[in-house]
């Protein structure tokens, strides 16, 4: 199930016509700038930060065994599973607003290229 996961953003990515792909591949650096913008503005307004980490449990789930004479019988077994977890962080309030007066700074410098290069992808791919 992971690797279909994984494989979905290339399954779509090769329906897209390539005058989708450009515009998408004009845009990703503004997709990534607004969320780091999006990340700081939420620490600066929460006045915390918040770190995600992850918790191994073992778990106890019903499982099936093979017997020796080739049947098999319910039971119990452990599994490890993974659980993403998040908790508070301390951060300096100070730093938090200048990195996010200098990411909305250049978000805006990379939204302005985007435009103009999404706008070069239409003229180029005309539908």
């Amino acid at each position: 199930m992971k690797r279909v996961l994984f494989l979905l953003p290339l399954i779509v990515a090769a329906c897209a016509t390539p005058r989708e792909q450009c515009i998408s591949s004009a845009n990703s650096e503004v997709r990534v700038l607004t969320r780091l913008a999006n990340v700081t503005r939420g620490n600066v307004e929460r006045g915390y930060g918040i770190e995600e980490y992850q918790e191994f449990v073992e778990v106890r789930v019903a499982c099936n065994v093979l017997q020796e004479d080739g049947t098999m019988r319910a039971t119990f077994c452990d599994e490890t599973q993974v659980r993403n977890r998040t908790r508070p962080v301390t951060i300096n309030l100070a730093e938090e607003r200048v990195k996010l007066r200098d990411l909305e700074t250049r978000l805006a410098q990379e939204q302005r290229r985007a435009n103009a290069a999404v706008q070069q992808c239409v003229a180029i791919h005309p539908e």
